[in-house]
């Protein structure tokens, strides 16, 4: 095995589809290219953990690699947790998932495809895409990174100086999608929008994510009554997911809801900022997806979320924090996995 280049691999679990990568020891990405198959969730335990291992199986055909190449896993899985590696209830997964230790059974998996024990460290998708944007974004500095991730919800991590992601305590560190927004700042009167948490405080994600995107159009059609998507009979979802496109196409009513939600997402930076003192800001999520968008659009909704939150950093902040778009896309969350599974590999050397 000594003549063999190693390589840790990544399993980025969706509820959806699941997606492999993989590293060299040296940190670098073996390929670019994008292997997603179905997770096949609904087909229970074991037909997930059988697609996770046929995945890898073909990675590692396409790349003419081998299981003897494998030095460790990494795996990254929605939240919350009972506890490292065993899943909580999650409104994405089925019912029978709540309390598996998913860790466990992955680890006997790869233990018996392999022909030995393989190190499997299993974290957070949003913090593990975290991991690989910071990777890539800090470059040979050492600055630690903050990537907020609106989409469904709103995915946060915080990468310090180390390469790794902040966990806390109950593994619940980083769940910034749910702390308030300054609704005061963004024009808001009335009852907050709520969200799916239970919280009742006005969490920043139902202002910045797709989560509360129909319910902002409702307001603001509510204000439009002459809008083509006032007089629509499509499912209130359906016209908010109509949102992106007709905003690229110059509709006023949907680039106001976009730039409220850069300014709101904007407010949120400064929030974190005053916190964690990053040096660089990742924006990712669907919004910067560059085969859904484009040029026009991502730079303007950075520019909204930089004016709103320069004015809340220090003064020794300003000219220092960079605001910075994701480059890595859907494999950011198999790739960082990878990578933490490398950075666990070097921690244990002597």
């Amino acid at each position: 095995m000594s003549s063999l280049k190693r390589i840790f691999i990544g399993t980025d679990s969706g509820a959806t589809t699941s997606k492999t990568a993989a590293v060299w020891e040296d940190g670098e990405a073996v390929t670019t290219r994008l292997l997603q198959r179905p997770t096949n969730s609904h087909q229970g335990q074991d037909a997930v953990i059988s697609g996770w291992i046929s995945a890898i199986g073909e990675f590692l055909a396409q790349n003419s690699l081998t299981w003897d190449q494998v030095q460790g896993v990494g795996l990254a899985i929605p939240g919350p947790y009972q506890r490292y590696g065993v899943l909580d209830h999650s409104a994405n997964l089925p019912p029978s998932f709540k309390g598996w230790d998913v860790h466990t059974d992955y680890s006997r998996a790869l233990a018996k495809q392999a022909g030995r024990a393989l190190p499997l460290v299993v974290g957070n998708d949003g913090k593990c895409g975290g991991v690989a944007e910071a990777r890539l974004a800090r470059g040979n500095t050492k600055a630690s990174v903050l990537m907020l991730m609106p989409g469904s919800g709103l995915g946060s991590a915080f990468v310090g100086q180390n390469g790794l992601p902040l966990e806390g305590d109950t593994l619940a560190g980083m769940e910034t999608a749910h702390m308030p927004a300054p609704l005061h700042l963004l024009g808001v009167t009335g009852k907050p929008l709520p969200c799916g948490c239970g919280r009742d405080w006005g969490c920043i994600e139902a202002y910045t994510t797709l989560s509360g995107l129909a319910r902002l159009l409702e307001e603001k059609l509510s204000k439009n009554p002459d809008h083509e998507l006032a007089k629509s009979t499509a499912a209130p979802k359906e016209k908010a997911l109509s949102l992106r496109m007709r905003a690229q196409k110059g509709d006023t009513l949907a680039i106001e809801i976009f730039d409220f939600q850069a300014r709101a997402l904007g407010f949120h930076v400064a929030n974190l900022t005053l916190v964690l003192d990053a040096g660089i800001v990742i924006i990712g999520g669907g919004l910067m997806d560059h085969d859904m968008t484009t040029p026009e659009f991502r730079e303007r909704y950075l520019r909204h979320i930089r004016e709103s939150a320069m004015p809340y950093f220090w003064p020794s902040q300003r000219g220092r924090i960079q605001i910075v778009p994701a480059a890595l896309g859907d494999l950011s969350q198999a790739i960082g996995a990878a990578l933490i599974a490398l950075y666990q590999h070097q921690a244990a050397l002597p």
